[in-house]
């Protein structure tokens, strides 16, 4: 691609990354740029797999129907199935606002020739501020606490002030996180600066990091008082812990997980509340998402946190992925190397 008068991009945005962002974003980075919005229905309709592709608004049609001869697809939740890819030959990149386009089926792109990016980091920082805020929710009991006294005006979350029901503080805690990439590395700064006694389990990380390397997960395991689950999804990491690790926690240890909801084995996790080995948990992804109505852990409020898959819900996000995938789509028009491109 070569500096042109003019190029096509559709900007299929939902109501957290706004097609407005990222047609503003657009517009700083290309300065001939003819933008189309469109915007679907995501978070207030869920995603979900569509085709064969994952994490994705149920809108091929309406996707196909904006990208009417438009060359440029910027989007978070679109699904950009081998049905899109055939009917828009015009369409040469795809700019996924997200650390991953699982919504892209990438063995058609590259058979069309169809570039595919991504904006990896986005949300690091404010999935890392939330995991912390989880953490001391659940350590704490701030939920359960609240609860009573704005929803009943009544005083009876005070027996949190007992010393049987009093939670932990993070200052000299034992706490281990499963994973140090962009998230976890900050949740690891943080909770230094907290006081706490950070350790992580990370055999893909080398060199220089905050808080004591712990060569295998059953050893750091069995030595935090708190878990803290930063690893990607993989087919390894899938069920990464069940109930053999969960008991090699000491007891009363506290759960949180706002990374990947498959990396926890729910109904282990279910099992070790109810018996008191585990304390608390926190959670902001599920194994099936939304959480079914039939959950075991909605029938555990006295002990866990639950929110929605908020973690990266901030405005700097929706801003940042904007202005991140802006980058590419310039970068493209001038004919530059793409910097996160997979095909």
């Amino acid at each position: 691609m070569t500096d042109r008068n003019s190029v096509r991009v559709v900007a299929a945005g939902d109501h957290f990354v706004l097609p407005s962002l990222i047609t503003r974003a657009v517009e700083h980075e290309v300065e001939r740029a003819d933008v189309t919005e469109l915007r679907l229905g995501w978070p207030l309709e869920p995603f979900g797999p569509v085709a064969e592709v994952q994490e994705a608004s149920d809108a091929e049609n309406a996707v196909i129907e904006a990208l009417a001869g438009a060359e440029v697809l910027v989007t978070q939740m679109g699904p950009v199935t081998e049905k899109v890819l055939a009917a828009c030959p015009d369409l040469r990149l795809v700019v996924v606002c997200r650390g991953g386009p699982v919504n892209v089926n990438l063995d058609a792109a590259k058979a069309r020739d169809v570039r595919v990016c991504f904006a990896p980091g986005r949300n690091a920082a404010a999935t890392a501020e939330f995991t912390v805020g989880m953490m001391l929710a659940a350590l704490r009991r701030i939920p359960q606490a609240h609860e009573p006294l704005a929803g009943r005006a009544s005083w009876e979350g005070a027996t949190y002030y007992t010393y049987e029901r009093s939670g932990l503080e993070l200052e000299d805690l034992p706490v281990g996180l499963v994973g140090y990439g962009a998230v976890g590395s900050r949740v690891a700064r943080v909770l230094c600066a907290f006081g706490a006694r950070v350790m992580v389990h990370d055999p893909y990380v080398h060199g220089e990091i905050h808080g004591l390397r712990v060569s295998s997960l059953d050893e750091l395991l069995g030595r935090s008082q708190v878990v803290s689950l930063h690893a990607r999804l993989t087919p390894e990491t899938r069920g990464l812990i069940g109930a053999r690790e969960l008991g090699l926690l000491p007891a009363g240890a506290v759960v949180v997980n706002v990374a990947r909801g498959p990396l926890l084995d729910e109904e282990a996790l279910c099992d070790a509340l109810e018996s008191g080995r585990v304390s608390a948990a926190a959670l902001d992804t599920y194994e099936r998402e939304p959480l079914p109505a039939r959950s075991r852990l909605l029938g555990l409020a006295d002990r866990v946190v639950l929110t929605p898959h908020l973690g990266g819900a901030s405005r700097a996000v929706a801003e940042k992925a904007a202005r991140i995938a802006a980058e590419e789509v310039g970068r493209w028009v001038r004919g530059e190397p793409l910097a996160h491109c997979l095909t």
